[in-house]
């Protein structure tokens, strides 16, 4: 077999990590290098994706894996020991020469590694640590380094890997224990949480040794001062969202979580099968980071959120918190110049930002429609459910259509 170059290993490793859900590009247009004009790179969740750094900004990384050989044979990994699969696998002196190479032509401000397992966790550990290793202490690489860790690997590896990353993440896979141990039996919920608590741990004791300092000079060594996340597939067994968004928010509490992502899944058929991909529940995968918005920033819990959803599923037609509102109407219309940030929030189209916003200039005047159009976008969608200055929403907030005004229009089934 032909040597591959770095081109190819890229072309193949940097594809395997667009199902790693931890960090995704978005809000761009579609583009690949499959196509007649060739390149390199992607924006379909592979290649290049978008994170966001502990200081909030927005930062471009490599996204790539180290191997996707892998030694374990979970169902709903496309990378699984069983699966064919173009398979490559990168040195560490490879991945850190094509990071430094593509940071200093400014395509990249960091680095997300992941990898299959080979031979052990620990050894895949050690070769994602080498990477770090090379790129902060032999090359002073300064940018964003995320580490997909490996809950198997030695603590120890672990911790050292805490130590060169910005932040760490540990997939949890899947919401119960018995559908972990079904699609994944190499893997077990007790040592994925127990990798994430000494994480926990680690961070917290980082914190700890910088505030309690005696010297000024003597500042501890951090500890993935981004923190850590976690990942979570959707679809693959059968969960609702009310299990999904339970195990959620104990794992936000327990952990202390940055994020839990989810990752639509849809069965992959075998490369000799003639069927097409299944396309995955992105819908579904939406509604879920759009009600996990509204448990962490709005002051919703979960039971609200689904109360009127029988099957512990979200609504696909129109977003949690608009569902939530159609459902207790009661609450409205409030007063923008006068509600309360808790209330404000609850108002459909109203998110953090425009409700910092009004706070902020109702100070200063009595807010009218012209005024709201200057601090938030969604006008159309929040007059229902409010009054200001010249306005007053009447029987609209009431009105027995009032759902199909946001819901999207019936279309007509296509025939295959």
């Amino acid at each position: 077999m032909a040597k591959r170059t770095l081109i190819n290993k890229l072309a193949i490793l940097a594809d395997a990590a667009k199902y790693d859900a931890s960090c995704a590009s978005s809000g761009t247009s579609t583009r690949n290098s499959l196509g007649k004009d060739g390149g390199l790179g992607s924006t379909e969740g592979m290649g290049i994706c978008h994170a966001y750094a502990p200081d909030g900004r927005c930062i471009s990384l490599l996204k790539v894996l180290l191997t996707n050989f892998c030694i374990f044979d979970c169902r709903y990994c496309i990378n699984r020991a069983s699966s064919n699969v173009e398979r490559a696998r990168f040195t560490p002196a490879e991945l850190v020469q094509i990071t430094l190479d593509f940071y200093k032509r400014n395509y990249i401000e960091g680095l997300f590694l992941s990898s299959g397992i080979i031979r052990n966790a620990d050894y895949t550990m050690e070769q994602m640590i080498e990477v770090a290793r090379a790129l902060r202490e032999d090359h002073g690489f300064r940018g964003y380094i995320h580490l997909k860790s490996i809950p198997e690997a030695d603590p120890l590896l672990i911790r050292r890997a805490g130590e060169l990353a910005d932040r760490l993440s540990i997939n949890v896979e899947l919401p119960r224990e018995e559908s972990l141990q079904s699609y994944a039996p190499e893997k077990s919920g007790q040592v994925i949480r127990k990798a994430m608590a000494d994480v926990r741990l680690s961070i917290e004791d980082a914190k700890d040794a910088r505030s309690s300092r005696i010297l000024k000079k003597a500042t501890p060594p951090k500890f993935a001062p981004g923190g850590q996340s976690t990942q979570m597939i959707v679809g693959a067994d059968d969960s609702n969202d009310a299990a999904i968004l339970d195990t959620s928010t104990k794992l936000y509490s327990g952990y202390k979580l940055r994020r839990v992502y989810y990752s639509a899944y849809s069965p992959i058929p075998d490369a000799s099968s003639d069927l097409p991909p299944v396309k995955p529940p992105l819908m579904r995968e939406h509604r879920l980071y759009q009600a996990d918005w509204l448990l962490r920033f709005y002051g919703f819990e979960t039971g609200e959120i689904l109360a009127n959803a029988p099957d512990g599923m979200l609504d696909l037609e129109i977003d949690p918190k608009l569902s939530w509102a159609l459902s207790n109407r009661d609450w409205f219309p409030v007063d923008i110049n006068k509600a309360s940030k808790t209330l404000l929030l609850r108002v459909p189209g109203l998110g953090t930002t425009s409700v910092k916003r009004i706070l902020s200039a109702r100070r200063q005047t009595r807010l009218g429609l012209d005024d709201l159009s200057k601090l938030t976008t969604s006008v159309k969608k929040v007059l229902p459910f409010i009054i200001t200055r010249d306005w007053t929403p009447g029987a609209l907030t009431d009105a027995q259509n009032l759902r199909e005004r946001f819901a999207p229009p019936p279309r007509q089934l296509v025939l295959l």
